[in-house]
């Protein structure tokens, strides 16, 4: 095993005043030092995660929020329907008053519309501590105080595929965190084929900590010992350059296609593995029919993949020739079902290393979304970690969680979703606490329409994000460095003692402290906080990982113990390939838990919901939001390389990757020089449904007619009393699309759409959005 890949811990250096602490993109120390603070990378961490540098500038910056704060309109007229949200002022309060108009409105809320009426909207993302995990916090929270919430099912990040494959294959999980591991690639794998690549940028953050950034050695370590990459992307840099990856551009959006000109090839020539197809997968002749074009009159050979893919024929048949008989691997990328009929190319995968009959061996067959996010791809813990009870939710209705703005804007409406036909709830107030709809949502213009709708808005912020200016009622709350927490993967072995680093800025409070007062207010304290501090809660929280190590007669130390220590290695499961390789050893008795026990190339569960735009097997399904005369671009609006999501993004680390305060896009020299752009030049990018400012960088690293923007650049509209303003920050949400990958699964389509893009010759506008309000 390489020696970037394993433990043990080497500890964390706590000397000089140091204090360990963790977040989602790396462990590091940290002090305040004569010059501020002071960040400390993980001495065991082998490719340190730059964005801890986003903490020093961000820590004191002027668009924290100090106090809590009132929109005026909400505070004079109360509560309703205003569009006034984004635009009005705000009224700096007391705590005290905060929370007593907070109270009474939660209150109205629950006596006269029952807990249907609240949507529990935190998103997650604000702190890799276990116990202040915001949404775990507003969770139960409403659940105490309300008696539930709507709430919502999924991931932008996987909404589409997290539906998906369960029914065909496994759970989520077994597939990305119990799978093939990166200890596999870097001594097994003898090719990967890798639709949407695997950019470090994405690899590099955890839902929870992360100590050990180990994909970069595990590629190094694999193509040293032979292992092929092959990148199927319109951006070069989907895969870092020590893989020596080749790189293959696809037309974005067409990797179906591709995928079925290389399985048409691999029957064709009789390079598939027909034993595998029969003993281990269902309805693979019914697919047939279609691969071979027996049930819609057109064969799916390379010429036809070529002519929508824009990949040579030549290409495909000789990348089907490489990957058969081979150790192959083929990844899926979250990027490719964050876009129209994204569970194609998902299902389409799985078909392919199906056919290759590769699945369930190591480091061979289907890795979903590897590389997507760093504890995928890692060994399981041994021992249960530290989780906040959420209580029980009262209310059973729910939206996937990319249909926010369909449900505020059309209560009462229908939709389909995984076979069924369901309704919007008519939600009227809205809570709000460790998320930022305003990156994660699409078509920001619609979005704002949506909250204008709903009677309250609430939200908790540490500083004045888009989604924080658009509410009514505004908390602040701390950021991770001013409390305690424990710091907490289940696929990362190190678990951290998260201590404070700093006070808390201005007035600001931690989550539970700000939902324990407000859960006094509505008469429910002692249900909410069962008589515990936070340092309690901690206490508490560890006991049962302490508790299981000392049944297994390992090194157990007390809470105090580990906390002055400041981590712990807990023992992993072992790289066993989970239940894919049990079922590829023994079928009947470790049967799948699809409809069949099988691998399902063909879903008659699917089949029979009848939707047209996810049938029960993979198609090409031809695209409505294609380059077209007004939007002749494609436009990839992908993670940021310098921040988690928008989080921080006035932070350093951030700020350096911006030129003239603005984020960067790219595009390939032809298209800019057709448009008279230069390198460092400002533009504008539009379509119908709204413009943003950015730089530009010109670069042959993106296929000709795409432009990348990173998502995560705040909001900042020129005149945020129009309709649809121009952000002059670019944010690629205000032109992406609103609307659902497919009747399956409704997930986010905001990885892709189409834009127009010129020369910015006016005035340039100020960046405003870090401004305080």
């Amino acid at each position: 095993m390489d020696d970037t890949i394993g433990f043990p811990d080497p500890g964390l250096d706590l000397s000089d005043g140091f204090k360990p602490h963790t977040s989602h993109w790396g462990v590091f120390s940290a002090r305040q030092g004569v010059a501020g603070l002071e960040v400390r990378a993980y001495a065991g961490d082998p490719d340190p995660n730059g964005i801890i540098d986003n903490f020093p500038g961000a820590l004191r910056h002027q668009a924290r929020i100090a106090q809590p704060a009132i929109r005026r309109g909400w505070l004079e007229r109360g509560p309703g329907p205003d569009d006034r949200r984004g635009r009005d002022e705000f009224v700096s309060v007391s705590w005290d008053k905060a929370l007593d108009l907070l109270g009474d409105e939660l209150g109205r809320i629950r006596d006269a519309r029952g807990p249907g009426a609240v949507f529990g909207g935190s998103y997650g993302w604000s702190s890799a501590g276990r116990f202040h995990h915001a949404q775990s916090q507003v969770h139960r929270f409403l659940n105490i105080a309300m008696g539930g919430y709507v709430r919502s099912l999924n991931t932008y990040s996987s909404g589409a595929s997290s539906v998906l494959l369960p029914q065909i294959l496994a759970g989520y999980e077994d597939i990305t965190k119990r799978n093939v591991t990166w200890e596999q690639i870097a001594t097994e794998t003898d090719i990967v084929l890798a639709f949407g690549g695997m950019a470090l940028k994405n690899s590099m953050v955890a839902g929870g900590s992360i100590s050990k950034h180990v994909e970069r050695g595990a590629m190094a370590a694999a193509r040293a010992r032979g292992c092929e990459f092959i990148l199927v992307s319109p951006l070069r840099d989907d895969l870092p350059v020590e893989a020596g990856a080749e790189w293959m551009a696809c037309v974005p959006g067409t990797d179906t296609a591709l995928m079925l000109g290389i399985v048409h090839t691999l029957v064709g020539e009789n390079l598939h593995d027909q034993a595998f197809l029969d003993r281990y997968t269902e309805g693979w002749p019914i697919f047939l029919r279609y691969l071979n074009g027996e049930s819609d009159g057109q064969a799916k050979h390379a010429e036809w993949a070529a002519a929508i893919c824009g990949v040579e024929a030549d290409a495909i048949r000789k990348l089907a020739r490489r990957l058969a008989g081979k150790r192959a691997l083929v990844t899926v990328s979250h990027s490719l079902q964050r876009a129209e009929h994204g569970e194609q190319p998902v299902w389409m995968g799985m078909v392919l290393a199906a056919a290759l009959g590769q699945i369930g061996l190591p480091g061979g067959g289907y890795a979903y979304s590897l590389g997507a996010i760093g504890y995928y791809g890692r060994r399981v813990n041994d021992v249960p970690g530290p989780t906040l009870g959420q209580g029980r939710n009262g209310v059973a209705d729910f939206i996937p969680v990319a249909r926010i703005a369909d449900m505020l804007l059309n209560p009462g409406g229908t939709y389909r979703y995984n076979g069924e036909t369901r309704t919007y709830p008519d939600i009227r107030l809205v809570y709000w606490a460790g998320g930022n709809p305003f990156h994660h949502h699409q078509d920001i213009n619609r979005l704002r329409k949506a909250f204008a709708k709903v009677d309250t808005l609430v939200v908790h912020e540490l500083a004045w994000t888009a989604t924080a200016r658009h509410a009514d009622i505004v908390l602040p709350s701390t950021m991770t460095l001013e409390r305690e927490d424990i710091g907490y993967s289940t696929n990362d072995p190190l678990m951290v003692a998260m201590h404070r680093i700093a006070e808390p800025f201005g007035l600001a409070r931690d989550d539970y402290d700000i939902f324990a007062d407000l859960a006094e207010r509505l008469g429910v304290r002692e249900p909410f906080t069962e008589g515990r501090t936070s340092r309690q809660w901690l206490e508490r929280l560890y006991e049962p990982t302490r508790a299981s190590l000392a049944k297994r007669g390992l090194e157990a130390p007390d809470f105090d113990e580990f906390w002055a220590r400041g981590s712990l290695v807990v023992p992993q499961q072992p790289d066993d390939g989970g239940r894919l390789r049990r079922f590829r050893e023994d079928p009947v008795n470790h049967a799948l838990p699809t409809p069949s026990g099988r691998i399902e190339i063909f879903s008659a569960k699917i089949a029979a919901h009848g939707d047209a735009d996810c049938p029960g097997h993979p198609v090409w399904l031809d695209k409505t939001d294609i380059p077209k005369r007004g939007a002749p671009c494609f436009l990839v609006a992908n993670q940021p390389v310098t921040r988690l999501h928008s989080q921080l993004d006035f932070g350093g680390h951030s700020l350096s990757a911006k030129h003239r305060g603005r984020e960067v896009a790219r595009m390939n020299p032809v298209d800019a020089q057709a448009r008279g752009i230069k390198d460092g030049d400002i533009i504008r990018l539009f379509n119908d449904r709204g413009a943003c400012l950015a730089a530009v960088h010109v670069t042959d690293g993106i296929s000709p007619g795409v432009v990348q923007l990173p998502t995560g650049a705040w909001y900042d509209p020129m005149d945020p009393e129009d309709e649809a303003p121009l952000c002059v920050h670019g944010n690629p949400n205000v032109l992406t699309r609103d609307v659902g990958t497919s009747s399956l699964a409704q997930g986010c389509t905001g990885q892709l759409t189409t834009v127009e893009v010129e020369k910015f010759t006016g005035n340039l506008p100020p960046i405003r959005a870090f401004d305080p309000v």
